[in-house]
């Protein structure tokens, strides 16, 4: 799998003889356009993997599989200096809420309630955030 041979080394091939290149922990699609590829890593969104696109130089319509090993080592080492993603990113998010927890504020007794916490009703709906209808016994009229 190294360059002696020939091969590019960012390279994991797959029982299907598919290529995909891993960047920031993630394998990520070649058959995609960069832009579209770079957002299945986890906190790269349009906006960010345009941002990337220019500060490395690409063009909008290049594939995957048409970078070269250092055009991917370069979005590499861009992802992992200048932008927050995948673990990192989420360990952050839950350190967040777990410190509004701990301070015991409004957002905080929301989140540990398992409610809405953005102000939204919870009379009726709300049921992703509570979960299943529980049927109360007596209720019904």
């Amino acid at each position: 799998m190294g360059s002696l041979d020939g091969t590019q080394s960012w390279r994991i091939h797959d029982r299907r003889r598919l290529n995909l290149a891993r960047i920031a922990g993630v394998n990520i699609p070649t058959n995609k356009r960069v832009v579209v590829a770079l957002q299945y890593i986890h906190g790269i969104g349009p906006r960010f993997a345009q941002e990337i696109m220019e500060k490395v130089n690409l063009a909008a319509d290049r594939r995957v599989n048409d970078l070269s090993d250092a055009e991917v080592l370069q979005i590499r080492e861009m992802i992992d200096r200048d932008y927050r993603v995948e673990g990192d990113l989420r360990r952050e998010t839950s350190m967040n809420i777990k410190r509004l927890m701990d301070l015991g504020c409004y957002r905080g007794l929301r989140h540990r309630r398992g409610l809405p916490v953005r102000g939204q009703r919870t009379h009726t709906n709300a049921r992703t955030r509570k979960g299943p209808a529980k049927a109360i016994a007596g209720k019904k009229k």
